[in-house]
């Protein structure tokens, strides 16, 4: 069986390996529950499919995220989001991730639109903060209307006019030429003696930095977190019936389970476990 609740089962039993790498990418993830492995490119991993299964769909997308202080790294090349389609990832028939997934055994057509994971690792001199969150923690604007505006503001704020209105054929050519892809943009202009790149970074603001502890007190120092939307309201049931299903009930009852509210984004449910002392 494969989901991100099985993953995040696999964080804890070695939880104290979080305070012992170098980097995240280094941790013994098990590798039985990956359908692929990378690094610098999106995904870093990704979970295997389950077939005919109503409470695992497997395929998750996991990005790793590593930072030496309590602020969640940059998002490079890519603006965070909760879904992703499988196409916008493999696009070519030579694509090394299809290799992997399809080695792995999964037949990537039978979930088109996969849930993004990031797994974050704050730290703060002694202390750490290990958050395994999905991606619309940080997407409370959906991407192309980020994107959009973000092009608007900048545009108004170069020729000083108050309203920008781009027809909707530009902002899809913009969108896909800077927004769809996994690498920096770079071009060789004939003659020229140096080369130009543009580049998306997405940074935090306090508002959606779940390591932050005046906007989120209840991620504390020295947790390992779950978290996962309540998009709906039956959401925060099946939250609990698919982790009492991975993790057994004597053991489930160690967490400290809650609701959190995102300041710009809904609700969350949050498993959260005390680290092992390395003393």
């Amino acid at each position: 069986m494969y989901s991100v609740y099985h993953f995040f089962k696999d964080l804890v039993a070695k939880a104290t390996y979080f305070s012992i790498i170098h980097k995240l990418e280094d941790f013994p993830f098990d590798k039985d529950l990956l359908s692929c492995q990378n690094k610098r490119q999106f995904p870093d991993l990704a979970i295997k499919l389950n077939t005919n299964n109503r409470l695992f769909t497997g395929g998750e997308l996991i990005e790793l995220k590593d930072s030496k202080t309590y602020t969640v790294a940059s998002f490079n090349s890519t603006i965070p989001s909760g879904k992703k389609r499988i196409d916008q990832i493999i696009k070519s028939e030579n694509s090394l991730i299809k290799k992997q997934m399809e080695s792995a055994g999964d037949n990537i057509n039978e979930l088109l639109e996969r849930d993004v994971f990031y797994l974050i690792r704050g730290r703060n001199k002694e202390s750490l903060k290990i958050v395994l969150i999905h991606g619309s923690f940080f997407e409370t604007i959906e991407s192309q209307n980020l994107f959009d505006n973000f092009i608007e503001q900048v545009l108004n704020e170069t020729i000083n006019k108050d309203v920008i209105d781009l027809d909707n054929n530009v902002k899809k050519l913009l969108y896909d030429t800077f927004y769809n892809r996994d690498d920096k943009c770079i071009q060789l202009v004939n003659n020229a003696s140096v080369k130009l790149q543009f580049q998306i970074v997405s940074e935090v603001i306090a508002e959606g930095n779940i390591l932050d502890a005046n906007k989120y007190p209840q991620i504390k120092d020295d947790t390992i977190n779950l978290i996962i939307p309540l998009e709906a309201k039956e959401d925060e049931e099946l939250n609990y019936k698919k982790f009492r299903a991975v993790l057994n009930y004597q053991s489930s009852e160690q967490f400290n389970v809650f609701k959190m509210k995102h300041i710009l984004n809904g609700y969350f449910t949050v498993f959260q476990l005390n680290l092992p002392s390395l003393n």
